[in-house]
């Protein structure tokens, strides 16, 4: 029986243990944050005996207040577990980044509900002690971007983490109903030639072979398929290099029935052959 990959993220409030946790989610873990330590084991044990479940994340710091106290307790007993391969990732940074981070969000600092100041981090960094020393890893984010910070885990883990491909998600959509909420490009194709005037395909979806012929027929349709697609492939190196996991695309025609859905599966499997990981939806389709 294989061991379950455990990575537990832990460290200064502030520091960009959320960033981290989005990693590994990006990444395919199951994650977790904020757990009391004493229920780590029965979770754990919950998904070793899950089918679904390989490979999880778990975040937990001063939030937990005086179950924080349990960490190193539960910690002690997991490195001895033969099914667990637990890998510990401290994340902190300056008192100076942490102080500035925290007035730019105008948040509290949870371990006392006030101001971050100096006092207060560093007795944040004594209660931490013990942990870290116990760590794996320490990685610290002071002057890090987003970007950075990502790009640095995916060196830091490469041998440890299996890369997920990058996602593209593609929708179809009808403009008489309104732009879908969430796409990082909308591409109008009311410019090819309608199947609704065509009486055999009115009634029928873009999904159906004929309508598809009838759509891709057109050199216009070929030529603007093969543009995009080149486009899209040529931008997502770039688009990982900034840290992001996947794009969003939609395609909108007037009803949302036919052209708009034979670019979607049509671009959708071009995009699966060439492998990215590919969602495809139809908003609007009857």
């Amino acid at each position: 029986m294989e061991k379950l990959s455990v990575f537990l993220v832990t460290g200064l409030s502030g520091a960009g243990k959320t960033v981290v946790a989005d990693w590994f989610e990006d990444k395919g873990f199951y994650c977790v944050d904020n757990m009391p330590p004493s229920l780590i084991e029965n979770f754990l044990e919950l998904s070793r005996s899950s089918h679904h479940i390989d490979k999880v994340t778990i975040i937990i710091d001063v939030r937990g207040g005086e179950f924080f106290e349990d960490l190193a307790t539960a910690l002690e007993k997991l490195k001895k577990d033969n099914g667990v391969d637990l890998k510990i990732l401290f994340v902190e940074a300056s008192d100076k980044v942490l102080m500035r981070r925290y007035n730019e969000t105008r948040r509290n600092h949870p371990l006392y509900m006030g101001v971050a100041d100096a006092t207060v981090i560093q007795k944040e960094r004594e209660l931490l002690s013990g942990i870290r020393k116990m760590s794996d890893y320490v990685l610290d984010t002071t002057g890090l971007r987003v970007a950075q910070l990502n790009q640095m885990l995916d060196k830091a883990f490469k041998d440890e983490v299996p890369n997920v491909p990058f996602t593209v998600n593609v929708q179809s959509f009808g403009y008489k109903r309104g732009l879908p909420e969430a796409a990082d490009m909308i591409l109008d194709v009311r410019f090819i030639p309608n199947p609704f005037y065509v009486a055999s395909l009115k009634k029928l979806t873009g999904k159906n072979k004929k309508v598809q012929r009838y759509v891709l027929k057109h050199q216009v349709t070929r030529d603007f398929a093969g543009d995009l697609f080149a486009l899209v492939k040529g931008i997502v190196p770039y688009y990982e290099k900034e840290g992001k996991n996947h794009l969003n695309i939609a395609f909108g025609c007037t009803g949302g029935q036919h052209r708009s859905v034979v670019m979607a599966e049509t671009l959708g499997e071009r995009f699966k052959k060439a492998g990215f990981q590919v969602t495809v939806m139809h908003r609007d389709i009857k």
